[in-house]
């Protein structure tokens, strides 16, 4: 695990996080990677955006995984700041090997650097093998989410 480097991801990784966001049942259905003229321009905006934190794990100079931190002050539970992980990807080729927990840890470490008072996140409901994942690491499904497609 250690011959990986979590950075900032840049407007070059973008093909490669496309494709591992669209490599799995739900993100083939939504995700264009022939395309990459909206995920440029979305980057932009990400990037220049100091509360979004969109990393990738680089490997042998390529992307293996990726990962999207938002930091997200607040007035609820005090005016506490709370961090939501969004977009967590390993490459196919580099899963099994703790990337994901490096790539997990890396998220709520930032958070702690934002001092944040916690780390949330969102997984589809058809999703049991992450869900498994996000239990083992400390996380509790203590909320239902809900979304409208607008």
């Amino acid at each position: 695990m250690d011959d990986f480097d979590i950075r900032r991801a840049s407007a070059a990784d973008v093909p490669a996080i496309v494709a591992m966001l669209a490599d799995d049942p739900l993100g083939a259905q939504r995700e264009s990677p022939d395309d990459l003229s909206p995920y440029l321009k979305a980057f932009e905006r990400v990037a220049a955006d100091p509360n979004q934190h969109l990393v990738v794990a680089v490997r042998d100079g390529q992307a293996v995984g990726t990962l999207h931190l938002t930091v997200i002050p607040g007035l609820s539970r005090r005016g506490a700041t709370r961090s939501l992980i969004e977009a967590v990807r390993v490459h196919a080729d580099a899963r099994g090997c703790g990337l994901g927990t490096r790539l997990i840890q890396w998220a709520i470490a930032e958070s702690r650097r934002h001092d944040c008072v916690l780390v949330q996140l969102t997984s589809d409901a058809s999703r049991t093998d992450a869900h498994r994942f996000y239990d083992r690491l400390g996380f509790i499904a203590s909320h239902i989410g809900f979304k409208l497609a607008l």
